[in-house]
């Protein structure tokens, strides 16, 4: 497999996952749930650095990565990290669930590149049983909006993606160091050309790296002083717009369902969701009001 994610089998050990990203159109991360039996993997080299979330009972697991071997007594919520391009084989002994984050190795050299002066990221096989907080966070959140919005959600996963990186840079790197902070705002013109161009593509399924582009700054960079300058994350935003178009669409009259897909909802309950969440109310007791 090469680094990118186009076509890429998340089959493991002869079975598919049970919730997958393989159709969302994520560019920058992937995500895959299993339930396994008790099984093995053989020894393999993954392309890509995965990310390994316990999100079941406690299971037994011994794995090889470089040469290193471990075994540990994994219990949910702990995490494993395998680096790309490393000879690694894994053995559970009891049904095991989890979550796999799988990050293409050139997202990190970009982000080493910016923030630390660094190209070439290596990170250290984390083998041991461990529970990173923000880690689990963000798989829960990429899983929930995985299964809530698949097909509109790759905006919210390259914002995660982004966080992941360059946490993983930041605690997990064989150079850790601090990570460069960007401070100031958006110019006004900036915040114009790019809010502009997100009202125009309400139903789109915008990228982080297709917003970054038009002000010809590099995705965290971006996201980083877009928040600051408006207070939210650009995934935010992009959402409270679609539901202040929606309540315009709603008071002239159009159907609910009508409206969800109008403004790039995937579905009316995808719509209300958020609606309610930001308005305060349904869509159809907006309308009564």
């Amino acid at each position: 497999m090469s680094e990118n994610f186009h076509g890429t089998d998340f089959t493991l050990a002869g079975q598919s996952p049970l919730v997958s990203s393989s159709r969302a159109g994520w560019n920058q991360i992937q995500l895959a749930l299993y339930r396994q039996p008790p099984d093995c993997l053989p020894e393999h080299c993954s392309p890509y650095h995965v990310v390994c979330i316990n999100a079941g009972a406690p299971v037994t697991l011994q794995q090889t990565v470089d040469g290193q071997s471990e075994t540990v007594e994994s219990v949910p919520g702990d995490i494993g990290i395998y680096p790309a391009k490393l000879w690694q084989t894994f053995s559970w002994y009891q049904e095991a669930e989890f979550l796999q984050l799988y990050l293409a190795p050139r997202l990190l050299n970009q982000l080493g590149t910016e923030l630390q002066g660094k190209g070439c990221i290596e990170l250290r096989p984390q083998l041991t049983s461990c529970f990173d907080p923000l880690i689990y966070q963000i798989a829960i959140a990429l899983k929930a909006a995985l299964e809530t919005n698949e097909i509109g959600s790759q905006l919210y996963a390259d914002s995660m993606a982004n966080a992941l990186a360059a946490h993983l840079l930041c605690r997990y790197s064989t150079c850790r160091s601090d990570l460069r902070r960007y401070a100031g705002r958006l110019s006004q013109q900036q915040l114009r050309q790019v809010t502009d161009y997100i009202d125009a593509y309400l139903d789109q399924n915008l990228s982080l790296a297709e917003l970054a582009a038009l002000v010809q700054l590099s995705p965290y960079h971006f996201a980083r002083l877009f928040k600051q300058s408006t207070g939210i994350a650009p995934h935010q935003y992009h959402i409270r717009c679609r539901v202040e178009r929606a309540k315009q669409l709603l008071l002239a009259r159009l159907s609910i369902a009508d409206v969800a897909q109008t403004v790039g909802f995937a579905s009316q309950g995808h719509l209300t969701y958020h609606f309610k969440r930001i308005v305060g109310t349904t869509p159809k007791a907006y309308l009564q009001q």
